[in-house]
């Protein structure tokens, strides 16, 4: 590293310099289910060429503490906001709860979680340090997790309303790892040979400090403004710039998330290796899937088991083949297999791994058409919306308690969108192409061509999905188990902040709509909403 590096020139930044670390595992508060852990401004090493930057972190680290939790078992977590009053990264104060709100604010989503709404980290519960203001939503100082779910790779991170770009980006996330017995029968890799890894693209300054920028265009009369997506020069994992992993030739665990703002991901390995897909968003599949390579979205997770036995002595990049070739963000890590095996590798990836539970098309009690589509706000600014609604309009979304709903995302964007559900997992059923011109015009629905099954690396239960370009993304959920006020979203983080957020309201209802006979149209199909 004799250059002269400048963190704001990813051209002078040396690669593959630092080990990539696991994150720590959080230790109780009090006792074996209570938790404390301060959300706080701290100086963060991302490369050892940089100076240490200012970040947000849980605890004071990014990503945050691991949290291990057992199916069932109910933790309970205060995250203690000791965030200073101004915030280091450029505030619109024109979007939706910027205006008149204090600057820095902070509620922690559990995502993927099945929660209790006061405990889910909705967007308006936020608050300031030591709760000296709160948002209109605002609960509960302690939020309390059920682990009333299949073992998963969740996450938290930062929803504060029209912050949470700014908040996750300046650090504030961390992996939720919930097991449950099924899943420990199975003899995966684990210990030091399971690591989560999360994957984030970032930009520095010349001083090393963060870089986000201030405006799309110099032009526009709102100063600062939030642009229509972030795209950093450099990829992170772990919290390092583009480090790599010394491993054993063996069988190891990855559990993957993208928590970038924007950016996707199309992963594979240089060497044309494959992956042994375990799990999704959700858990565990039905049966382990070999694939060759895998795309994730903001906020997706994959995974998967790498089997480095046959590659002793080999440097292997991991590539995020949507960039180009001669791109920097196109290299993600590298792995190298030069640590001496320390034992017998006597850990499995079994053919099968979990029970299947499947929901299918004609259990459903209510059949939704929500289109994505583009608008301006007032300011002239790019903005997407969600069925042609912003946030503080009604909620329209509103389920019966332990009621099946399909949800037909209808993308009349040009771009495909991450699209969350907080409270549920969901199948992807199957996308199909539709006449985007007819649609426009009149509303209606002519599909173009036949329909298409989930991706392979797509089968299992998922919280976020792709919803393409110009096609009709079908998912079946259930909502069970809890009432009240929830949302969805896309999760490319600058499109949620500007309105493509919507409210969901669960409810009761005593009279639960009969699911529609299979062979009746969707239209035809009746919301329970209607009688509320």
């Amino acid at each position: 590293m004799s250059k002269r590096v400048n963190p704001a020139d990813p051209n002078t930044i040396p690669k593959f310099v630092e080990q990539v670390r696991k994150p720590p595992v959080a230790r109780p508060t009090i006792g074996d289910s209570y938790y404390e852990i301060k959300i706080k401004e701290t100086k963060h090493q991302f490369h050892p060429a940089f100076s240490r930057t200012t970040i947000w972190g849980y605890n004071g680290i990014s990503p945050g503490p691991t949290i291990e939790a057992k199916k069932g078992k109910y933790l309970e977590v205060r995250w203690l906001n000791h965030l200073p009053k101004k915030h280091f990264l450029p505030i619109d104060h024109t979007l939706h709860g910027a205006a008149g709100n204090p600057e820095v604010r902070s509620v922690v989503h559990l995502h993927g979680a099945n929660v209790d709404w006061e405990s889910d980290g909705h967007p308006e519960a936020w608050y300031t340090n030591d709760y000296e203001i709160t948002g209109p939503m605002f609960r509960r100082k302690i939020h309390t997790y059920t682990n009333h779910q299949q073992s998963a790779t969740l996450w938290y991170h930062d929803h504060s309303m029209a912050l949470t770009r700014l908040n996750v980006y300046a650090g504030l996330a961390g992996f939720y790892l919930l097991r449950d017995s099924q899943e420990e029968r199975l003899n995966l890799p684990k210990g030091n040979y399971e690591i989560p890894l999360m994957i984030q693209d970032r930009s520095f300054n010349e001083d090393g400090s963060l870089f986000y920028p201030d405006t799309p265009n110099p032009n526009l009369p709102v100063f600062p403004s939030i642009v229509p997506g972030f795209l950093g020069e450099t990829i992170t994992v772990n919290g390092k710039v583009w480090p790599y992993l010394r491993v054993e030739p063996r069988k190891y665990r990855f559990r993957i998330l993208n928590a970038s703002n924007r950016r996707e991901y199309n992963f594979s390995l240089s060497n044309n290796g494959s992956f042994y897909q375990i799990g999704t968003d959700g858990g565990l599949l039905s049966n382990r899937t070999e694939i060759s390579s895998f795309e994730l979205l903001t906020a997706e997770r994959m995974d998967l088991v790498i089997d480095f036995s046959k590659w002793k002595g080999e440097c292997i990049t991991l590539l995020n083949t949507n960039e180009a070739v001669d791109s920097h963000t196109r290299s993600v890590m590298q792995f190298r297999v030069d640590l001496p095996l320390r034992g017998e590798d006597t850990s499995e990836v079994p053919e099968r791994l979990y029970p299947n539970m499947d929901l299918h098309e004609h259990m459903a009690h209510t059949i939704r058409h929500l289109p994505l589509s583009v608008s301006f706000d007032k300011y002239g600014r790019l903005m997407f919306m969600l069925d042609g609604k912003m946030w503080h309009d009604p909620a329209t979304e509103k389920p019966s308690l332990d009621s099946i709903e399909v949800w037909n995302i209808i993308n009349a964007t040009p771009v495909a969108h991450p699209i969350h559900i907080h409270l549920v997992q969901f199948k992807i059923l199957e996308r199909q192409p539709f006449n985007l011109e007819r649609f426009n015009q009149t509303g209606e629905i002519e599909f173009t061509g036949p329909a298409e099954k989930a991706r392979i690396y797509e089968q299992g239960w998922k919280d976020t999905a792709k919803a393409d370009a110009g096609m009709v993304t079908k998912l079946i959920m259930h909502f069970k188990e809890h009432t009240g006020n929830y949302v969805w979203h896309c999760h490319f983080l600058e499109h949620e902040d500007h309105d493509m957020m919507r409210p969901v309201r669960v409810i009761t209802d005593a009279h639960p709509v009969a699911p529609p006979h299979k062979d009746e149209e969707p239209h035809a199909s009746r919301d329970p909403s209607d009688d509320s």
